[in-house]
């Protein structure tokens, strides 16, 4: 029986405000976004639907009370929280975290862009692909005022000596955080590069301790349809999204759980409060808002191959030579667009080339 993990008495009530300083300098972040915003990644990246305009965040367009997507702020209001419904700005979307003393993380030097600079945050915080909230890409962090991050467990199932569920913020502060620079390839064919927190994704799976059978390990997100406007009733698509990764890819140095970004928590949608970051792949592998991790002896389905495996393979690693079903020869590093030569495995082969069967580079897998 799963062992309950009992949330530390250090965590401080969602309740309360962001310090001021923070809130000051994503003030200033809002004054200097501009206008052309462009798509990030998300669990629903592996979507057929393509963004092809931008959209702009500032100005507003003119607060209308009867439409929950616009943010109305009257003139007399409280400071702003992340439970605002709708949110103030992108930013305020980013939940108080009882380990906010862990950000900024360290940098690992190990993970360098080259000669790629980091994408502008306005761009990562305001077009995002989020299917569970808005089935299209677009300025979705207006429509998550109603999820909730916290509190937020993840549970360990299957074929694990360790089955537990464990308090998420307990995870963070017992493992530490550092930051990486990686890339991020959507198999819609645009590119960003992010500065994510987090820790290896080998340190949670060995708190499991998985079972010598144990071969591939999947990861269930949230079904809150009462939070998630997307997963209402009516939505074509098989909530939770599920994704799955044989064991020895959960294990490489390179798969990362991501509990940040550009030096504070994760917004909402980017993937708060935890997601995963897998750089050799295409974006929708790295799942969202993950609550459940099972250890299997078999492959399990994952949610783009099971709706169209003709177009998304199991291991979806980015691969210049296969469309899927467009080429993916070229990618544009948003939010210049500017074609350039895609990388077989987004550039990272030192790290994952020696995982795969090269015949799985020949065909969609």
């Amino acid at each position: 029986m799963a062992n309950i993990i009992i949330p530390p008495g250090w965590r401080i009530p969602e309740s309360k405000a962001t310090p001021h300083g923070v809130y000051l300098r994503r003030r200033e972040f809002v004054r200097t976004l501009g206008l052309g915003v462009a798509a990030l990644g998300s669990a629903a990246c592996g979507s057929k639907f393509i963004a092809n305009e931008e959209d702009p965040v500032e100005p507003d367009p003119p607060p209308d009370p009867t439409d929950p997507t616009q943010p109305v702020t009257p003139p007399d209001a409280d400071p702003p929280t992340c439970d605002d419904d709708p949110p103030r700005d992108p930013l305020h979307t980013i939940c108080a975290s009882p380990n906010a003393d862990l950000y900024p993380a360290e940098r690992n030097v190990t993970y360098t862009l080259g000669s790629r600079a980091i994408t502008d945050r306005g761009v990562v915080s305001t077009y995002n692909n989020y299917y569970e909230f808005l089935q299209r890409a677009g300025n979705m962090w207006r429509l998550t005022g109603p999820f909730r991050v916290r509190p937020w467990t993840v549970t360990f199932s299957g074929l694990c000596n360790a089955p537990a569920t464990w308090d998420i913020d307990a995870l963070e502060r017992m493992f530490g955080i550092e930051e990486r620079l990686y890339r991020l390839r959507c198999v819609e064919t645009w590119a960003i590069a992010v500065p994510w927190s987090g820790y290896p994704l080998s340190k949670l799976i060995e708190l499991a301790e998985p079972s010598s059978s144990a071969t591939h390990v999947a990861f269930r997100s949230f079904h809150r349809p009462e939070e998630a406007v997307g997963q209402e009733s009516g939505s074509q698509w098989p909530w939770p999204y599920y994704e799955a990764l044989r064991l020895d890819e959960a294990m490489n140095d390179l798969a990362f759980v991501v509990t940040g970004a550009y030096g504070e928590p994760l917004p909402k949608q980017n993937g708060a409060p935890l997601r995963l970051a897998l750089p050799w792949k295409y974006g929708y592998k790295s799942a969202k808002a993950f609550l459940e991790v099972e250890f299997t002896d078999t492959q399990p389905g994952t949610f783009w191959s099971d709706y169209s495996p003709n177009q998304y393979g199991f291991y979806s690693n980015v691969n210049p030579d296969v469309g899927t079903p467009w080429s993916q020869a070229t990618e544009r590093h948003l939010p210049g667009n500017t074609p350039q030569p895609t990388q077989l495995f987004n550039g990272y082969g030192e790290f994952v080339a020696d995982l795969y069967d090269p015949e799985l580079l020949t065909r969609v897998s």
